[in-house]
């Protein structure tokens, strides 16, 4: 299968195409991103274009699309997860949904493992964590390469439970070091392939499901007398 892949649960935008075939690694065809980008509306489309140029493919060639599903902040989010619907109901192909921080704990391991080093989520205590911005943290825990908890959205330094302890910390240095956690402290990135590897595609297609994890901003507005300058009109 040919897949597209989308993350917009930072500020970072990951956009890539991938191969995906039963039982063989999942292969890179295109992996292009923007670095702190607050315009992921402006972006997204033109580097959806970009990514299956650089593949070699046409819209026509996908046979599926991947969407993280965060933790993430409300506007990220939707356009990323609106962008993967409309993509997958134009070519009719299904769309799977995975948590980012799923994904972003397999791009740790899957790192490790390459560089030759032995992979804690496959055998320790692995927590990942991305910026919830408001002082606070996106995080899940991983034990032997299960997620244990989270996802939740927590103040760095009151941490507890299974976030408090780990072998690995997987989360941006100036998050890390605010961390009330034990263990190494490293870093990594979601990538297309993560992606496409944390996603169930022998499972049915479902209705993409956002974990937002706080309540919205936005409020209705109160409502307001109406104005006496205002007469009565019957119609």
């Amino acid at each position: 299968m040919n897949v597209l892949a989308i993350d917009t649960s930072t500020t970072k935008l990951v956009v890539g195409v991938c191969a995906v075939e039963t039982g063989a690694p999942v292969r890179t065809l295109a992996d292009l991103s923007v670095e702190d980008s607050r315009h992921h509306n402006e972006l997204l489309t033109p580097l959806v274009i970009d990514a299956l140029a650089a593949a070699g493919l046409s819209f026509s060639a996908l046979d599926a699309v991947v969407v993280g599903e965060g933790p993430g902040p409300f506007t990220g989010l939707r356009v990323g997860m609106a962008s993967a619907q409309a993509f997958a109901d134009a070519l009719s192909v299904p769309v799977f949904g995975v948590m980012s921080l799923d994904a972003l704990a397999h791009a740790h391991s899957r790192a490790r493992a390459h560089g030759g080093e032995e992979t804690p989520a496959a055998g320790g205590r692995l927590v990942v964590a991305t910026d919830a911005r408001r002082h606070e943290v996106y995080v899940a825990a991983y034990k032997d390469g299960e997620r244990v908890a989270g996802p939740d959205v927590e103040k760095p330094e009151t941490l507890t439970g299974p976030y408090a302890e780990a072998d690995i910390v997987c989360a941006p240095p100036q998050l890390a070091e605010k961390m009330a956690t034990v263990g190494e402290r490293t870093t990594a990135q979601i990538t297309p392939a993560s992606l496409c590897e944390v996603a169930d595609f022998s499972a049915a297609s479902r209705p993409l499901h956002p974990h937002y994890l706080r309540r919205p901003d936005a409020v209705p507005p109160k409502d307001k007398p109406r104005s006496k300058a205002i007469p009565d009109v019957e119609i």
